[in-house]
């Protein structure tokens, strides 16, 4: 599905105090946009209010032209630390979820359902890892099999809070990889991210948010000096900031 996501004059606040300010921004299908800013400047909130899990206090949010009230379309992936991974289920399990929330209760379990799981599964390259539980992945490979989920709900939109925070080099790269099959494939992701030398490799576009909008645009036209400046101290050149 092509389409554009438009966020319009949206402000959330958390615990009653505003995190993000009348932020407008469109984002196109077929993108992945790295959400930027210093810890406390409403990366998550901006997520959560997205899937839905927040209220907003103005704005709208629509895709396509519609207002976003399929949930189906849009999927959101926490902090890996906020997931209880000792949960009994195996990654083959996991995306089924995915599935579920497609056909409701009264349809049943058939053979495309299991084709578009094991599409799922082969896409976040976890083809080895079906049956293993997922308390028994890697941080990496648990990060692939929300991937997976969302793919087989059949979203739109994939807004990932921190999903590349913690992983080591290889991980980081395969996670990469997965999300950017899911780009081409004609896919929305908003990703939330704090390290800004490998932001200009991740992601297409930048948004740099701190309670408001800093600059948003093609990565290498947005991350200037400048921009990250606004947001976060100048001390970050200097190696001495958050």
């Amino acid at each position: 599905m092509d389409g554009v996501l438009t966020i319009e004059d949206l402000t959330v606040c958390y615990n009653r105090i505003p995190a993000v300010h009348h932020l407008n921004a469109q984002f196109r299908s077929g993108s992945c946009v790295g959400l930027l800013g210093p810890n406390g400047a409403g990366k998550t909130t901006f997520l959560k209010a997205l899937a839905g899990l927040l209220p907003v206090e103005t704005g709208q949010v629509r895709f396509g032209g519609r207002d976003l009230t399929n949930e189906r379309l849009i999927n959101y992936v926490p902090q890996r630390e906020t997931v209880d991974w000792d949960f009994p289920i195996t990654v083959r399990g996991l995306v089924e979820m995915g599935r579920y929330s497609v056909l409701g209760p009264w349809k049943s379990f058939g053979a495309q359902d299991d084709a578009i799981v094991e599409e799922a599964i082969l896409i976040a390259d976890l083809g080895a890892f079906a049956d293993r539980q997922i308390k028994a992945l890697s941080g990496g490979q648990q990060q692939r099999a929300f991937l997976s989920r969302a793919w087989a709900q059949e979203a739109e939109i994939y807004l990932l809070d921190e999903p590349f925070g913690g992983l080591d080099k290889n991980a980081a790269k395969a996670l990469a990889a997965a999300v950017h099959r899911l780009r081409d494939s004609g896919k929305l992701l908003l990703v939330s991210h704090h390290n800004l030398a490998d932001a200009g490799d991740l992601f297409d576009h930048a948004l740099i948010l701190n309670g408001e909008l800093v600059a948003f645009g093609e990565t290498s036209q947005t991350l200037t000096k400048e921009n990250i400046g606004r947001a976060y101290s100048t001390e970050i050149f200097s190696g001495k900031g958050r």
